[in-house]
């Protein structure tokens, strides 16, 4: 698959689950805002229904309180002797009173009950002689007393609803609210809107001073956004007006409660987004290693090629009897054959070094060495190539605790591969200075090979650990290799319980620091 097609299918799939991802949370907006608004507006009709209810209250409680004085003083008022001689008529009335609001509207009604003594005083007259007309005549003096009383009550109600509006805010709060009867007008309303949660409420007076508060709201203190509030008698004089306050402890968890069914969904979209991203990245990964195996494959193929006809070569010319018959010749021949012969040996080892990879442990042959005499047997042997290129190998031995188990050929194989790279990435306008050195760090050993080459850019210092990679070196083409070198050097010194890092500027040098235990 071509990677300008898994980019755009990573694309697609990407923009498919952002929008996913967006859907669902404009949904619990949504609906979290639809939540908070219906909640708004059923606490907002309870306190207010809660307000009328109180204003009912203290209405019903003044008329009663006026009609009964006022039918009082009227009784003490007739004349004690034609309550003597005159015979009293009890009659029972009821008005309907309405309550308008501060806009003239009627807000709310209720129905008085009064009862009016009436006095009739026996007349001298002389009854008709018809029993008609005494009937007519007696039925339009008890409708014209009627009359009078109903005149009397329409005027004792208007007298009584004025004394209470402007008697009632003059007495103090607490004899105009009973606190528990507010709590369960509260409580009541809520319920009946649908809001059973918890709340606490207070009420305070048009300075801010709470009148009242419930324990939990005196020591929680909500700020303005959490708080509801409703004017409680608002006829009153705005410097005496008072105010319900009430919040809602787990109005939070009331309203996300309405979300929570989507809270997994979300959850699996998370899910499969990252495991979306994994994959990606793991298709990649593997398009990088196919590509750098083949990379491998090709290479491998051209050097195998060169080795193979060249001793195919030698042998053709073997057989011919004139040239075996020259000893030079011969002497030459064999010895093509024989460097060839190490040249396939020593690629088919890289190909057995790719094994080594695919092993969780490599099978080591760990004995006890002298680290200072190991690297200076290295540096002996490596010797003769730098000074082929006209270079030089400084060894400083500065390790006191040297004592290392080690698998020889192995580490041996390490120290060269190290040794091999400063050979191939040198400049060649500066004469190659190659340093090999041991020390004692931190309680541990520490290897060091330093050259003076042509450095490693930041970016790629990173990877050069990773198999199959190459770092890029321009023009030139006489560096050969399959990029397993450094590979194979961090899986042998990790397998000996070590650590290796690089330390590298460009056009400077490169330097490999190996840190191993070391016996005590």
């Amino acid at each position: 698959m071509k990677k300008s097609t898994i980019w755009m299918l990573s694309f697609v799939m990407a923009f498919a689950f952002m929008g996913l991802l967006y859907l669902q949370i404009k949904y619990v907006q949504i609906i979290l805002n639809t939540r908070s608004e219906r909640f708004n507006e059923e606490v907002k009709r309870s306190l207010y229904q809660v307000s009328k209810n109180l204003e009912m209250d203290e209405a019903q409680k003044l008329l009663e309180e006026s009609l009964l004085s006022s039918n009082k003083n009227y009784l003490g008022y007739q004349d004690n002797q034609m309550l003597n001689t005159s015979k009293q008529v009890v009659t029972k009335q009821k008005h309907n009173l309405q309550i308008l609001g501060p806009d003239g509207g009627q807000v709310g009604s209720m129905e008085i009950e009064s009862q009016i003594t009436q006095i009739v005083t026996p007349t001298a007259s002389k009854e008709p002689k018809n029993s008609r007309d005494a009937i007519v005549k007696k039925s339009r003096e008890m409708q014209n007393a009627l009359n009078k009383r109903h005149e009397y009550a329409e005027k004792l109600l208007r007298e009584v609803v004025v004394n209470m509006l402007s008697d009632a805010d003059l007495k103090p709060i607490e004899e105009r609210l009973d606190f528990k009867k507010v709590d369960d007008y509260l409580k009541a309303e809520l319920i009946n809107n649908g809001l059973s949660l918890p709340y606490q409420f207070a009420i305070v007076n048009s300075d801010g001073k709470e009148i009242y508060t419930t324990s939990e709201y005196k020591n929680y203190k909500p700020g303005l956004e959490e708080v509801y509030s409703q004017i409680l008698f608002s006829n009153d004089p705005p410097s005496k007006m008072y105010s319900l306050r009430a919040y809602f402890p787990t109005q939070k968890d009331y309203l996300l409660s309405s979300v929570t069914f989507i809270v997994p969904s979300v959850a699996f979209t998370l899910v499969l987004l990252l495991t979306f991203v994994i994959t990606i990245w793991i298709i990649f990964r593997q398009k990088r290693l196919s590509e750098m195996k083949n990379d491998f494959v090709n290479n491998m193929t051209h050097e195998l090629k060169t080795p193979v006809s060249t001793i195919s070569l030698a042998a053709q010319m073997l057989k011919d009897s004139a040239l075996t018959k020259s000893p030079q010749m011969f002497s030459h021949i064999s010895g093509v054959i024989n460097d060839e012969t190490k040249r396939l040996s020593f690629l088919v080892e890289k190909v057995l070094q790719m094994s080594l990879f695919e092993k969780q442990k490599t099978a080591l042959n760990m004995k006890e060495m002298d680290a200072n005499d190991l690297l200076a047997n290295v540096a002996h042997t490596f010797m003769l190539k730098v000074e082929k290129y006209g270079g030089s190998l400084e060894v400083e031995l500065e390790a006191m605790e040297s004592a290392i188990y080690v698998d020889e050929m192995h580490f041996t194989n390490v120290l060269f591969n190290l040794m091999e790279n400063a050979v191939k990435y040198r400049r060649e306008e500066i004469p190659l200075k190659l340093i090999a050195k041991t020390a004692n760090e931190g309680g541990k050993i520490q290897i060091t090979i330093q050259d003076n080459g042509i450095g490693i850019k930041k970016e790629n210092l990173k990877k050069i650990f990773e198999r199959f990679y190459r770092v890029h070196t321009g023009n030139r083409h006489d560096v050969k290799g399959f990029g397993l070198g450094l590979a194979y050097v961090k899986k042998i010194v990790e397998n000996h319980n070590g650590t290796i890092k690089a330390e590298s500027e460009l056009n400077v040098g490169t330097k490999f620091i190996i840190t191993l235990p070391y016996i005590k």
